[in-house]
């Protein structure tokens, strides 16, 4: 049976809905003309397996190199390694110790909900959903996400956004070090690890869509964190159309008298921030919690030997 509309009628929240507790298997296409893009799901049984968004589709492995989480060696040698007319280049990382099979399913789940939420956000457009034999669904489905649980997790994340939309209006904003100034030279930054890790992401070229896909973290949980950033007075948020082109000075750099300050500034709570996380990494040395403070101790270091460049010269 075939279900299809436009979103004006029924939103893509009651689509779900619907295919949620009618169990549905099949596939659901919703396009946009405004958008000029297309997005496509996959249910099972009323569980979502796949979801991709035409503009955005990027194979595992690319985003995973994208976000710096394997190297091109480690691409080369999984592709050298797979049966000829095989191209799972993703379970060949796997094999080659590249990555775990758990960082593996968490990104793929990552995906999937950043298409999803995405796809929340439309309100326009036409909605077509096509009921599949099981054998006619997907192979190559490797998780299976409650539509409940996405559209829970969506209806949260369309509140609180509404909330620092005025800062944050959406994930093309670039974050730039805010000028510092003689009066704040003393002062101290309270920052959480993964706050840190953020903080040391931001050039004023990056936009917040790649400083997620860099340190492998949800999207909306960094604009969560580049809106706490930037009321604190730490970052300034600008839109895409101000990204700092290669080259150009940012506020920080443009005045030699002014990284010092930061720099010095930072510094004083490096160790008190390594000392925290190294704590936690004592306490908890594996599983997700031990990959993000190994993660954040990485970001420190590399902020640190960035201050070192900055005071050295």
């Amino acid at each position: 049976m075939a279900i299809e509309g436009r979103l004006r009628e029924l939103g893509i929240h009651d689509v779900f809905q619907l295919l949620d507790l009618s169990r549905k298997t099949g596939v659901l296409r919703v396009t946009s003309d405004l958008r000029d893009d297309e997005g496509v799901l996959y249910f099972d049984r009323g569980r979502v397996t796949q979801a991709t968004i035409r503009s955005k589709a990027l194979p595992v492995e690319l985003a995973l190199r994208q976000a710096g989480r394997i190297s091109d060696e480690d691409l080369t040698l999984a592709r050298s390694q797979l049966p000829e007319g095989r191209a799972d280049v993703a379970d060949a990382l796997v094999r080659a110790g590249a990555i775990s099979q758990r960082e593996l399913e968490r990104h793929y789940r990552l995906q999937l909900e950043s298409a999803v939420f995405e796809l929340m956000s439309w309100n326009e457009g036409f909605f077509s959903f096509e009921e599949l034999a099981d054998d006619h669904m997907p192979r190559d489905s490797r998780i299976s996400v409650s539509t409940e649980s996405l559209l829970m997790e969506g209806a949260r994340r369309i509140d609180e956004w509404s909330r620092i939309a005025d800062v944050i209006p959406d994930l093309n904003v670039v974050l730039d070090l805010a000028p510092f100034d003689g009066d704040q030279e003393g002062a101290a930054l309270d920052l959480l690890p993964h706050e840190w890790q953020v903080l040391t992401m931001i050039d004023g070229e990056r936009d917040l869509r790649l400083i997620a896909a860099s340190l492998g973290r949800d999207e909306f949980e960094i604009a969560k964190i580049a809106y706490g950033l930037t009321t604190t007075g730490i970052v300034i948020a600008r839109k895409e159309s101000e990204r700092r082109t290669p080259g150009r000075l940012s506020p920080v750099a443009a005045d030699p008298s002014l990284p010092a300050v930061l720099a010095r500034s930072v510094a004083s709570e490096l160790a008190a921030a390594r000392g925290v996380i190294e704590q936690l990494l004592r306490t908890a040395p594996s599983g997700a919690t031990g990959l993000e403070a190994r993660n954040a101790l990485e970001a420190l270091a590399k902020l640190q030997r960035a201050l070192e460049t900055q005071l050295d010269g």
